[in-house]
């Protein structure tokens, strides 16, 4: 499997991707520029951070924005609020994405990236606080019966496992299923596969590896020419896509020579089925 640059986005802190396949359109942010794209063209630039989105079922977004949630027609760029953060300003939403039954989880994360003051909600109208004491918040995931949740608190370098309600959206039960050694990298954005593997973008590692969390075991590396390789999800029309995102934030001179790609949107066809955005609603 080998990475396509698909847009040479240079993108300050491209993340958060979400595939409708409605429209078979793939929505990414970059969080830092305050921009949102629909597959490679900028769809709305906002006047604050925008950490993650998903579908809704009437064709607007949902976002994660600085720190609460909104609503975007996209048409006319109209943005609604529609849920606060009682939460330090020092602090913004990251990652974030929709569980099978429509409810939106998102996290929360300290901007220095020092204090473990961040958290992760579940809105489905309401706001109900699930963690606290979260530095980076980072990827989710669910198995493919739903009733288990993986997420990652970066600096853990773990995937942990809940057990999931999807009646209530509740988690329980907290457990360590893949331990990321440091040569890899760091971490960050994940998704899962009809087989119920987890591809998880590494963070510093210029790569997306692909895990059994039933097991624990690396199955995959997939190198990817972006030192900061971020998010990614599946895509395309028979979800075989997987669609990477990446960033330049924090890197050298000479890891912006060794890796010029860096910020820009990337494509690896695999040879499996991933698992659907879902939409919110």
């Amino acid at each position: 499997m080998k990475a396509e640059l698909i847009l040479d986005a240079r993108a300050t802190l491209g993340e958060g991707p979400a595939w409708d396949s409605k429209t078979q359109t793939l929505y990414w942010v970059d969080i830092l520029e305050k921009r949102i794209y629909a597959n490679t063209e900028i769809l709305a630039q906002l006047d604050g951070f925008i950490g993650c989105l998903a579908p809704r079922k009437n064709g607007n977004l949902l976002l994660g924005t600085h720190l609460g949630f909104a609503d975007l027609e996209p048409a006319s760029g109209q943005l609604t609020v529609l849920a606060s953060l009682d939460e330090p300003t020092t602090n913004r939403i990251n990652d974030g994405k929709c569980d099978p039954a429509g409810r939106f989880l998102a996290g929360t994360m300290d901007m220095n990236e020092t204090d473990p003051s961040g958290s992760l909600y579940s809105f489905n109208g309401e706001l109900t606080r699930l963690l606290d004491g979260v530095r980076i918040s980072n990827g989710l995931a669910w198995s493919v019966d739903q009733k288990t949740f993986y997420y990652i608190d970066t600096p853990t370098r773990e995937v942990k496992a809940f057990d999931y309600d999807p009646a209530t959206g509740q988690i329980a039960n907290p457990r360590a299923v893949i331990r990321v050694p440091e040569a890899l990298g760091w971490p960050d954005g994940m998704t899962a596969d009809m087989k119920g593997n987890l591809w998880i973008a590494m963070w510093g590692g210029a790569q997306v590896t692909k895990w059994n969390p039933d097991t624990g075991q690396l199955l995959e590396q997939i190198p990817v020419p972006a030192l900061q390789t971020s998010s990614c999800v599946f895509g395309g029309s028979h979800m075989n896509e997987l669609h990477i995102t990446s960033a330049r934030k924090g890197m050298s001179t000479a890891d912006l020579n060794k890796y010029p790609l860096s910020g820009g949107l990337f494509k690896v066809i695999t040879n499996g089925e991933g698992m659907p955005t879902f939409e919110f609603g």
